[in-house]
């Protein structure tokens, strides 16, 4: 993408001022998109974004700048004004000079695995694929009234070098489908969505049964157009795996992020080593797993992506963090740099992160449950970081009774605290599954892997009908 002496020179130039590191992140991203509202096809996008952002760490502190204007003349004019915002801020000696060193014998380069680029494939295929699924949806009932049906595919090249020596090139391609159906009857309407993703490329598209998930989506819109409004109070309440995942993401996950915890803005700060959890309870960050959707090859500042075990039954064992923060903190970066694209500084991200299997079988976990709720599918919801608080909205669930799942009920909320629940989770069963998102934070939207096996949690409060 560039030329080893024009590098040079604007990590030189960047560092002309006393700055400690100099980063760029140089990305070519292509984006192919094909939107179908009721089997017909609404708008097929396809786009390229192109861009440089330069990065200056002094201390423990950064300048970030970026531009799509890659020429020789607008990469030392981005790097001298960061250079000049860093200078204002140094209360040291500016003379002190940071050493370059761009001689590694050996350059990384890395590339997704795809068999079928969908560069490669007339998009009426895709569109083909996307119908199915419609068609299946409106044949499983009258009461659907609407679907709605998307296909992504972005081809990410970037371009990862700075002064310590990093200098890493690599090809990220993510493929994903989202699928939704509506059911309607009088003023009310209920929905169901899945939205299956991997690293790969059409040959994702194909091997997916697209009939079996319009069905699915709009049996979930149906049943919970039909169902009862939720009870509400404490009870026993019973998720699911795959998407289940998200309450573990997005309320422990996200203050396990060295973007908190170096602040002191997390529930989890200064806590290793420390039981956090029921000793049933091992999770684990994993951006090594071959052809999952949040995997990453390195990730977005050059480091090799780990398997970082969070909490080890029970016990929390690591952070995630990125090479800021971990010069924050004192410790050494996880691999778990992450960011949208060149308009962001990274920051640490989660990859694929999940709460592994127990030994309980689902079966058992549903029989010892005297009455409480069965959350089969989660969805969105709101989490505050720094203190673990969270509320999710249940996309279906059931009631449980006698130790059989009962009636569908609908409304459902999930509240409480990350940190309390995984005190109080008593079941884990061996199904685990995963499901695919995409994750915001401070560093952008990135694509991340939630997931667990089915789970119970002793008590928690469910928001509902009172």
């Amino acid at each position: 993408m560039l030329d080893k002496q024009l590098v040079y020179d604007v990590l030189t130039a960047a560092l002309a001022t006393g700055g400690d590191l100099a980063e760029i992140f140089m990305e070519n991203t292509v984006r192919d998109s094909i939107v179908m509202t009721n089997g017909q096809i609404e708008k097929a996008n396809w786009g390229v974004d192109y861009g440089l952002g330069l990065r200056i760490i002094s201390g423990i502190s950064a300048v970030y700048a970026y531009t799509n204007n890659t020429s020789r003349d607008s990469l030392l004019k981005l790097a001298k004004d960061a250079a000049e915002a860093v200078k204002a801020s140094l209360k040291d000696d500016p003379s002190i000079k940071s050493v370059i060193t761009l001689d590694r014998r050996e350059w990384q380069h890395f590339r997704d695995e795809v068999q079928i680029p969908i560069s490669k494939i007339d998009k009426s295929n895709i569109a083909v694929k996307l119908r199915i699924a419609s068609d299946a949806a409106f044949q499983y009932d009258p009461l659907v009234t609407q679907t709605s049906n998307m296909f992504t595919s972005v081809t990410q090249d970037v371009l990862i070098v700075n002064s310590n020596g990093v200098w890493a090139e690599d090809q990220r391609v993510n493929t994903r489908v989202f699928n939704e159906s509506v059911a309607s009857q009088g003023n009310e309407k209920q929905s169901g969505t899945q939205g299956p993703g991997a690293k790969a490329g059409f040959e994702f598209l194909d091997n997916l049964d697209m009939g079996a998930i319009g069905r699915s989506t709009a049996k979930t819109a149906v049943t919970m157009l039909k169902a009862d409004l939720c009870p509400s109070g404490r009870m026993p309440v019973i998720i699911d795996n795959g998407f289940g995942g998200v309450i573990f993401h997005e309320a422990c996950g996200h203050p396990l992020e060295a973007t908190g915890v170096s602040k002191g803005a997390s529930v989890f700060t200064g806590k290793l080593g420390e039981v956090i959890a029921t000793p049933i309870v091992t999770a684990v960050d994993d951006g090594t797993l071959p052809g999952v959707w949040g995997s990453l090859n390195i990730d977005d500042e050059g480091a090799p992506t780990r398997r970082n075990v969070l909490i080890e039954n029970g016990v929390l064992k690591s952070y995630l963090i990125d090479y800021l923060g971990g010069l924050k903190m004192g410790m050494p970066s996880t691999g778990s740099g992450r960011r949208q694209s060149y308009r962001f500084a990274p920051t640490s991200r989660m990859t694929n992160t999940y709460i592994l299997p127990g030994k309980d079988k689902p079966e058992d976990i549903i029989a010892n449950t005297e009455y409480g709720l069965y959350a089969k599918q989660m969805g969105g919801g709101s989490v505050d970081p720094s203190k673990g608080d969270f509320n999710f909205a249940v996309l279906e669930g059931y009631m449980i009774r006698g130790g059989k799942i009962a009636e569908p009920v609908r409304g459902a909320t999930l509240i409480g605290k990350g940190h309390e629940v995984l005190m109080d989770i008593d079941m884990v069963g061996d199904n685990f599954e995963p499901a695919q998102g995409v994750c915001g934070s401070i560093s952008g939207a990135i694509p991340a892997d939630v997931g667990q096996p089915m789970l119970r949690v002793k008590e928690m409060t469910v928001g509902g009908r009172k």
